[in-house]
This record gives C-alpha cells, structure tokens and sequence, in this order.
C-alpha cells in the first residue's frame, strides 16, 4: 500500500514538474524571442549607421564590389534607397529591376529621418527577412537578416535555458521524494488502521498520529475506533438483554396465545352458564356478562374491519371528495390518538408540509388511514419512543404522507405480504394486541380509492415507516360505484 502511494506522489510531482517545464518553455521562448530580436535590430541599426558614415567619407560610393563584399561580412542582406525610393544598390538582387521602395515600412520611417524596422517576406526573393533601415544623406541605409536565422538562435537560447531550469529542479525533485516517502509512509499506517477498524478490530489504535492534517485525520480515526468500540461492547450487552426478553415473550406469547382464539366459544359457554341459572347468582352474573362483553367486543372490532374491507373492494364504499389542506388532517389524527401514545410514553411529533399545501381527498378516509397506521405504530413502538407524522410535496401532482416509528421492525421477507388480509407477521403477538389483521388492508384499499399508492420501509430493531399518497387535484375519482361482480386482488 505504501509503496503504491509513494509510486502515485513521485507521478505526481514529475507533472507537475514537467507542466512547469512546459510553462517556462513557452514563456522563455516568448521572452527570448522578443528580446534577441530587440538586440539584432538595434545591432542592425547601428551597422547600418556605421556603413553610412563609410558611403559619406567616400571611400564607398559607387564602389558595388566593395558594398558586397562588406554585406557578406556583415552577414546580411544589404539595400541602399535613395530620397525617392528607388533603390541602388542590393546586395542578393539587381537593383534595376527592383521597384520602388519608398512604401516600404522600414523605409518610409527611415526617409522621415527614423529608425525603421518590419518583419515581412521579400518580394524580390521570397524569403522572410527582419528588415532594419537607418536614415542616411542619400536616403536610407537598410540591413536585413534571414528570419531562419533568428529562430534557430532564439531556439539555442531556448535550449539552454531549458537545460538550466531542468538542472535547477533535480534538487527540487530529490527534496520532493523525500516527502513522498514520509507522506505515502503515514498514509500507509492510516489506511492499514482503516482497514483493521473496517474487520472489526475496535480494540487497535494509530500510535503518534502526529499534529498536522494526517494527525488530525489520525485522531479522528482514533475517535472512532473507542467509539464503535464502546458501541459493540453495547450492542453486546443490549443483544444479550434482548435474548433474555424474547424468551420472556415466548413464554408469555404460550401462555396467552388460546386467549382470543375461541371468542365465540367463550360467550357461548359463559351465556349457557347463565341460561343454566347463574344468571340470578349476584356474585357472579355480573364477571360473566363481562366477560362476554369483552369477547363479543373483540368480534365487533374484526366485524367492523371486515365490513369496511368489503365495502371498499366491492366498490360501494362512499366517497365525499374536497380539498383539504393536509396538515389539518395531519393535526387531527395526531390529537385523537395523543392520549393512546401518552400511556406508554410514547413521543408524536409532526414534520408538517408547507401551510399552503392541499390534497383532493375524502377527509374521513385520510383519518382511517392516518388512525390504523398510528394505532399500528403505537402498539409496535416500544415505551419511551418516538413517532413522527409528516408530510412532503416531491411532485407537483401528489402529496405523500409517512407514519414513521422507532419500533421493533419488520423483516425484510415480510414486506411484499404485509397489506394481504389476515397476514400478520407475529400472529401470537398481533392477537395480543388486540389487532384484527385487517387494519393496513384498509389502508391499502383506502389509499388506492383515493388515486394513492403505499409503501413501507422497514429494518429490524431500527423501526418502520409507512407512507401513502393522495393527489392535489380532482382526477374525476367516483364517490360511489356500483357493486363489482368481483372482489379486488389484495
């Protein structure tokens, strides 16, 4: 690992490096160029005054012979123009068969007595020149060099100045090594502590993180490490506690499991108990009929379910469609049900949308819905725990709605059946409850009568979240239908 790092850091600095040599290339180029040409014009310029004052001494004039020779030695093309811009002389073509050079932006600088200079392919030769003309009493004196020959110095000076800067970072790459080294050698210790926490060695600890950006990163791993420690050692100890309270439940789940099991056998043997003369038994007539009270309340709470099942699959449920704003029905629910959650110190708290936000919708339905869900969370949310009730806007067409609980969860397998009539997933404990098994088929039905849809999200221990959706606007939903030949699929 830590030689893989250090591999990725010398990469790195050799671009960065090399993009640096790059950027000197060019700008050195740029520079060299510019200031070697400013040299040769002004070396030109005075050239070219020193052969005026030969020509004006006299020595030189109309002497071409000499004027070649002095040109091949200067190293250049030479060109004498008189006030007119006719030329006299040149030195690489015949002068007669030139023409006038008085356009010429060296020369007309030259003939209004200024230094000139351009840079231009020949017409007579077509080869690119840097042309440089001096004033002179018989017009102008004009030098001129072969640009090739420009370049291929500026690249000589080029190339030693590459050659410098690239000495001057070989210190710079040794120093850069030595830190790659240092560098890739804490990484390496950080991420092999990474990966001991990552197999679940919470016990192992970074030895001198240090106190720079590593050691903070060290530390904070450090951090970590105690506090998933402490975690596991928790978890451990909530895992065994939980062990012995599912033992406890199974024993009591065995105990209670034949309570409401024979409701109707129970009001019958207790009704003959009375036909057969307890009835006018005063000390126990009245625990009878309390008792069959109680057994005929749990087949009315499963009767009811099963009526507004019924209704709503076979499609004669009424509907009274409106608008409503949709924390009202959030505020509602919650209240009829806070003194239920405040017997197990149970938290409601809402997560309300934006005050403005309104569903089309049968108000009674949202409430049934809102009342099963939070009558479900209550009885699956352990003492002291929290439930919340929301709603939120992700789409301008429908608004969802969430009943999410800190409860004991549901198994994953569980989840594809969880609104199918009578499925329950701890039937002995449901029973126990008092649920009828009916309670998110209805939701279900409900919602989808509305033009909604449910899901749920849940993880064992973690808690549950049920949500459904109910449209913004009138779909053209019926408020009644009549009998359907079939039942709906659940």
């Amino acid at each position: 690992m830590t030689s893989r790092i250090f591999l990725k850091l010398v990469v790195a600095v050799l671009c960065i490096l090399a993009v640096a040599l790059a950027a000197v290339d060019f700008l050195a180029s740029e520079v060299a160029g510019k200031a070697y040409i400013a040299t040769l014009t002004r070396d030109l310029s005075e050239r070219a005054g020193m052969l005026g004052v030969a020509i004006d001494a006299g020595s030189l004039r109309g002497n071409d012979t000499a004027l070649h020779d002095i040109a091949k030695k200067l190293g250049g093309r030479l060109t004498i123009v008189d006030k007119e811009g006719t030329v006299e002389f040149d030195s690489d073509a015949h002068a007669q068969q030139m023409e006038n050079h008085r356009n010429r932006v060296e020369i007309a600088s030259a003939l209004a007595g200024k230094l000139g200079s351009s840079k231009r392919a020949s017409p007579t030769l077509g080869i690119t020149f840097l042309y440089v003309a001096v004033p002179h009493s018989l017009g102008a004196i004009r030098l001129a060099v072969p640009v090739a020959a420009v370049k291929n110095e500026v690249d000589s000076i080029r190339r030693k100045m590459l050659a410098a800067v690239a000495l001057a970072f070989i210190p710079a790459f040794v120093i850069s090594l030595y830190f790659a080294r240092h560098v890739s050698a804490r990484l390496g210790r950080i991420i092999d502590y990474a990966e001991k926490l990552a197999e679940g060695n919470f016990e192992a600890r970074l030895d001198q993180p240090g106190s720079d950006e590593l050691g903070t990163l060290g530390h904070k791993l450090n951090e970590t490490g105690e506090k998933l420690q402490h975690t596991v050692e928790q978890l451990q100890r909530d895992h065994q506690a939980l062990e012995k309270l599912e033992r406890v439940r199974k024993d009591f789940v065995i105990n209670v499991s034949h309570e409401l099991r024979t409701p109707l056998a129970s009001i019958q043997g207790y009704t003959e108990t009375l036909l057969d003369g307890a009835i006018h038994d005063p000390q126990n007539n009245v625990k009878f009929l309390s008792i069959i009270r109680a057994n005929a309340e749990r087949l009315a709470r499963l009767t009811a379910d099963l009526l507004t099942l019924s209704r709503i699959e076979l499609k004669t449920q009424s509907f009274r469609f409106a608008s409503y704003y949709v924390n009202g029905l959030i505020l509602d629910s919650v209240d009829s049900l806070r003194p239920v959650a405040a017997k197990k110190n149970i938290r409601l708290v809402t997560e309300l949308a934006k005050p403005e936000t309104e569903v089309f919708c049968d108000a009674e339905a949202v409430h049934q819905i809102l009342s099963n869900l939070l009558d479900n969370a209550i009885k699956y949310t352990p003492e002291n725990g929290t439930i919340t009730v929301g709603a939120r806007n992700p789409e301008n067409a429908k608004v969802e709605l969430w009943v999410r609980d800190t409860g004991i969860g549901i198994p994953e397998e569980d989840l594809p059946r969880l609104f199918e009539r009578f499925y329950r997933v701890d039937k002995a404990r449901s029973r126990e409850l008092g649920g009828t098994g009916l309670g998110l088929a209805i939701v279900k039905h409900l919602a989808k009568a509305q033009g909604g849809e449910v899901r749920v999200a849940s993880k064992r221990d973690e808690g549950s979240t049920f949500s459904f959706t109910l449209p913004v606007e009138d779909l053209g939903l019926a408020e009644s239908v009549p009998v359907q030949s079939q039942l709906t699929v659940s």
